[in-house]
């Protein structure tokens, strides 16, 4: 059993890296101010026995840890957070973790952070984070001149993306190891995994209509073309030849129709991006003139506390029925259609269509939660807003397995 204690401890994802790999802790001590947060890691885990809410006020324990963790608020090193870096509040937390690992000495550490802090001033704020944390070596190259005030440690750094751990999320975040001198030294991190999971993968089957973009925000960023004038429809369509105005689709629930697109607004020199089915599209600042990168090629983009980001949900429905309830709307489908429902003619070597209707739709704190890799078994009980929040803060449990599973634990 090792002795673990986190700051910035969220809804846990470093317990449920650790229950992963099926290894036991004596949990010192979790510490969090977000009153959500606290509520739904205790609904999970149950209450640690020393859970203090801010780290100024936590005691620091005697015994060396096995593994600390410590996630300092990232939104100073964000673009989202507009820089302000070490000078804001959030960014000088550094200094209390570091204050941790001297006194409490602990076997290793795990530093997680955006990668916004790479360049955050010049490049100058990470490499003071190395020289007060690396006193021994980094990565691999040893330090000759170490900082005054660095602990002696030998430290690892790496910008790791969830999607090269398996999951289908393009979210990348700057990991710090740390290993005590008088410790084994022989960490490397995990290799690449190849991505086979795709966003698709991880979307409920049927989602409640509240979780339906607006006609309004949806016209907002969607391009139309020739191929579809309708005013206020915002989907294109791109008909396989002049007699069908849609590619075959099978009589199997959710079949793709691969020629089949939208046009997403963006920066670009075309001025938008493809989206195709089940890739996500980011709908941050709507109106943004300035905008681009929407469109996930059949992956998430990087969860915010907000979620603003979607996925395009095509309804198909032929002769012999795919899936209709009762009152005949499809899953994951609003009463409020967008656009015309496109016919085909009988009679034509496709299979017939009697409807098309496609809505875009926000993902649901179950997918986020699925998408940042924690358990199916995890549960909140917060509203919906809490619970993107706590999704888009957390770490990418897969990111903590492969760190985990490195060291000599």
């Amino acid at each position: 059993m090792i002795r673990t204690g986190t700051d910035f401890s969220g809804v846990g994802a470093f317990d449920q890296a650790l229950e992963r790999l099926g290894i036991e802790q004596d949990k010192i001590f979790a510490c969090d101010m977000d009153k959500y947060a606290r509520q739904t890691y205790i609904h999970n885990y149950g209450e640690p026995k020393y859970y203090p809410e801010n780290v100024y006020d936590r005691e620091i324990p005697k015994e060396s840890l096995g593994v600390y963790m410590t996630s300092p608020p990232c939104q100073s090193f964000s673009i989202a957070g507009k820089r302000k870096g070490e000078d804001s509040a959030n960014g000088v937390l550094f200094f209390n973790s570091h204050e941790f690992i001297q006194h409490n000495k602990p076997r290793y550490f795990i530093f997680e952070n955006v990668k916004g802090l790479l360049s955050d001033n010049g490049g100058k704020t990470f490499a003071k984070w190395l020289d007060m944390l690396g006193g021994k070596s980094v990565n691999g190259n040893p330090v000759i001149f170490p900082h005054e005030e660095s602990v002696p440690y030998h430290i690892y750094h790496k910008v790791i993306n969830a999607k090269k751990c398996g999951v289908p999320q393009n979210r990348e975040r700057v990991f710090i190891v740390g290993i005590r001198d008088d410790c084994d030294n022989t960490f490397s991190f995990p290799k690449d995994i190849h991505l086979t999971k795709r966003l698709k993968d991880v979307l409920e089957s049927e989602v409640d209509e509240k979780y339906y973009l607006s006609q309004k925000l949806i016209n907002f960023f969607i391009e139309n073309t020739k191929n579809n004038k309708e005013k206020g429809n915002g989907f294109a369509f791109k008909p396989k030849n002049e007699n069908d105005l849609c590619n075959s689709v099978t009589t199997k629930a959710g079949s793709r129709m691969d020629d089949n697109y939208l046009k997403v607004k963006s920066v670009t020199k075309k001025g938008y991006e493809i989206a195709s089915e089940n890739d996500s599209i980011n709908f941050t600042h709507p109106d943004s003139e300035t905008r681009r990168g929407r469109v996930g090629k059949g992956a998430a983009q990087t969860l915010d506390t907000a979620c603003d980001q979607g996925v395009w949900i095509a309804d198909y429905r032929a002769d012999e029925g795919l899936r209709i309830r009762k009152d005949n709307i499809s899953p994951c489908m609003t009463s409020s259609m967008m656009g015309e429902d496109w016919k085909a003619n009988k009679g034509t070597r496709n299979p017939p269509i009697v409807g098309l209707n496609d809505k875009i739709r926000r993902l649901t704190p179950t997918e986020c939660f699925r998408l940042m890799d924690f358990n199916p078994s995890f549960k909140w009980n917060v509203s919906d807003t809490q619970a993107y929040k706590q999704a888009g803060n957390s770490i990418v449990v897969a990111c903590l397995v492969g760190i985990l599973s490195k060291l000599n634990l």
